[in-house]
């Protein structure tokens, strides 16, 4: 899977997420429904999402392009994997990016930090999040690699 492939030959049916993401993680790349969470320089919910299992998909983080706190770590894309999510994109930071990087995980967020989160159990989940160009709406499928991420409502394929 290609994103550029996949914008050649679908483009009027996929958005690409035009902000400057940064992709971290050993795993080339994801294709795969999603489910979202709004939070505002608070993990809680991210937390609590990825306790849950994962069943292939990514959870798309709209943390309102925050770069002052991080609102995924080691522990959280560790607990992705174990729990059987495909990635994670995050508008907004991450820490400890030179561990995950050797994780085997496909991470995309704007930057890093190494300033940790609130836990004040602020965030929703479930909702449609705008981003980048992009409206993520709950089991629409996402598709990222090196080039960026394309959204869908559908699956292409």
């Amino acid at each position: 899977m290609k994103t550029a492939d996949l914008f050649d030959e679908f483009g009027a049916k996929v958005t690409f997420c035009d902000l400057p993401l940064r992709k971290f993680g050993r795993k080339p790349s994801f294709a795969a429904m999603i489910e979202t969470v709004k939070c505002f320089e608070d993990n809680t919910a991210v937390r609590a999402e990825l306790e849950k299992p994962g069943a292939g998909r990514v959870l798309v983080v709209d943390g309102g392009a925050s770069t002052r706190v991080a609102l995924v770590g080691d522990i959280l894309a560790e607990l992705s994997i174990s729990n059987g999510w495909a990635g994670l994109i995050v508008n907004g930071s991450i820490r400890d990016s030179a561990e995950i990087n050797k994780m085997e995980q496909t991470v995309f967020a704007l930057g890093v930090t190494p300033c940790k989160s609130a836990k004040e159990n602020w965030g929703k989940v479930g909702y449609e999040i705008r981003f980048g160009g992009v409206v993520f709406k709950p089991g629409g499928f996402v598709y990222g690699d090196a080039d960026g991420v394309l959204y869908s409502d559908t699956k292409l394929y």
